[in-house]
């Protein structure tokens, strides 16, 4: 899934109606979810957290920005956390399947909606930020909400977006781009805050002071005090003790969990603790965190223990909270503590259906699902065998040459399989809108051209789709016939099951896109997609022959 996590800061901590409102205001949009609402009393701050597609989550931020302009006055606001703005800071933080690039650009287009529609100076910061000396939030913050008047008046605190004007209701936003940040504590068996507190300063970027024999720090040339940097990097840690625990933590925040993962760190303080007579007891992950930064933990401790990681994403995440001991203070519920999983979504209905209930489903006097949703099962089923007699060959070492590649080819078979299985649900998806389309009303000349624009747009959706089946399918016999070739002889079978279902996916696909051609007048993309889809039946039917025809010769020989 796209998603994008943003968390606005709002100068309000104390009147839950006007923070209310403000939450209403962003749940409005469709396509997002609120994952956390968070008042201070004392900041008079409140730290509001949703996730959801780039374009809901725009959408909501704009929304929260300006319900907090119409509420909220700064010439009111008193609170102990610094701040210049009603909405003080609003950061977009890429979670998955989004890029750096793609945020700064929701982050300027924020920046320039705000400061036109709602009259308020904008500041762009992090790694949205226009210039280095703009980076540091602290800095653009600096002289805080009373001092904003004159900041205004300097050249070099121009906003980045809207006028030097001074706006005395809502003051000045700084819109931005963060990488994720993810609060983990590592538990100790002891409750020695001291011994904790070292292993932070071992670990954490930072670093620690260089101190001479006699324990004074140790100055350079220019007598600034020099440090001893730590080993990971984008960390930073300190040590306490927890009472209700009963054990010390080494409590870390990981600024950047795309250098330093959760695996690196924890391993990493289990070294140091070792180091010290103690170990590492389990961890604790304080908040939310996005599915990846478990999927690549899993993924380490999988090759750590010579197992491949093309395993399926739920048994990843098991492995994952399993190694890193992340139930021990309390139980680690993935669907409440993962990101991905807190987003509520009805694109994948059919996929996460028991087979009986999709045999069900499939039986029934609907017209969807259908052919197109059998033919992208198939193909799942094809990668996901694959995928299990790599995994069964690798063990048995059936042929040591091919050792590395069945190492791998799981990961592969993996993807495929998850690609095959989301096109279930999508070809269902694609045919309902091309029923949807076909009912638009068609009396005006304006109507009829919308329906049209509509009609297309679903047709060719609904040969997209079933075209991708084709070409995923293509791979997977391919992955194939490299296991019955290279694979364990016992799972022979298996290989030639899985060629076949490939070839009945990717044949059931080709139908589905030449019975959704009948429906585009375009001649020339007819004909690109015909010639595609003749040239991909060709070549399956070529795999397929030469691959079967081997399989039952080798089982009625070996």
């Amino acid at each position: 899934m796209r998603l994008v996590e943003c968390v606005p800061n709002f100068s309000e901590g104390r009147d839950p109606e006007k923070i209310r409102a403000i939450t209403d205001a962003i749940q409005s949009v469709k396509g997002l979810s609120l994952l956390d609402v968070d008042p201070g009393y004392d900041t008079n701050r409140t730290v509001v957290t949703f996730v959801g597609t780039p374009e809901a989550v725009l959408e909501g931020a704009f929304q929260g920005i300006r319900k907090a302009s119409e509420l909220l006055d700064m010439r009111e606001h008193q609170g102990a956390h610094a701040r210049m703005g009603a909405t003080d800071v609003c950061p977009f933080i890429p979670v998955s399947g989004v890029s750096e690039s793609e945020c700064i650009e929701m982050a300027e287009a924020l920046g320039a909606r705000v400061a036109s529609e709602l009259g308020i100076p904008v500041y762009l910061y992090e790694k949205a930020a226009r210039s280095e000396a703009r980076r540091n939030l602290a800095l653009i913050r600096k002289g805080e909400y009373e001092g904003l008047a004159e900041k205004l008046k300097d050249s070099d605190w121009a906003p980045d977006f809207g006028e030097a004007v001074f706006n005395p209701r809502s003051g000045a936003t700084v819109i931005g781009v963060r990488e994720f940040l993810i609060a983990y504590n590592v538990n100790l068996n002891t409750k020695n805050k001291k011994i904790a507190s070292d292993i932070a300063l071992s670990i954490r970027q930072q670093g620690r002071l260089k101190r001479d024999s006699e324990g004074r720090p140790v100055l350079d040339a220019e007598g600034n005090k020099e440090r001893v940097p730590g080993r990971l990097q984008h960390c930073k840690a300190v040590g306490w003790t927890i009472e209700e625990y009963h054990c010390a933590q080494v409590s870390i925040n990981l600024t950047d969990y795309h250098v330093t993962g959760l695996h690196q760190a924890f391993d990493t303080v289990a070294e140091e603790a070792a180091l010290r007579g103690v170990r590492v007891t389990g961890s604790e992950l304080v908040g939310l965190l996005p599915k990846q930064a478990l999927l690549d933990a899993a993924d380490h401790y999988l090759r750590k223990q010579g197992r491949s990681p093309g395993q399926p994403e739920k048994e990843r995440i098991r492995i994952a909270v399993q190694s890193l001991g992340l139930s021990e203070l309390a139980p680690f519920d993935p669907a409440e503590k993962i990101i991905d999983l807190r987003v509520e979504t009805a694109t994948d209905r059919l996929a996460k259906m028991s087979l009986a209930a999709f045999a069900d489903e499939l039986s029934v006097d609907s017209p969807a699902p259908g052919g197109g949703s059998v033919s992208a099962y198939a193909g799942a089923l094809s990668a996901a065998l694959a995928s299990m007699v790599a995994q069964l060959s690798h063990e048995k070492n059936a042929d040591p040459e091919a050792l590395g590649e069945l190492f791998e080819l799981p990961v592969r078979a993996q993807r495929l399989k998850d690609a095959l299985l989301k096109a279930v649900d999508e070809d269902t998806e694609a045919f309902n809108n091309m029923m949807n389309a076909g009912r638009l009303p068609k009396k005006t000349e304006s109507e009829k051209a919308v329906r049209e624009a509509a009609v297309l747009s679903a047709a060719k959706q609904g040969v997209s789709v079933p075209m991708k089946v084709m070409e995923l399918s293509r791979e997977a016999m391919e992955l194939c016939v490299f296991t019955a070739d290279r694979g364990s002889r016992s799972s022979l079978s298996d290989s030639g099951v899985g060629i076949l279902q490939a070839e009945a996916a990717l044949k059931g696909a080709a139908m589905n896109v030449l019975i959704n051609l009948q429906s585009i007048s375009d001649r020339e993309y007819r004909a690109e997609m015909i010639k595609k889809t003749d040239q991909l039946l060709s070549e399956a039917e070529d795999i397929s022959s030469e691959g079967l025809k081997e399989i039952f010769s080798r089982l009625r020989t070996e």
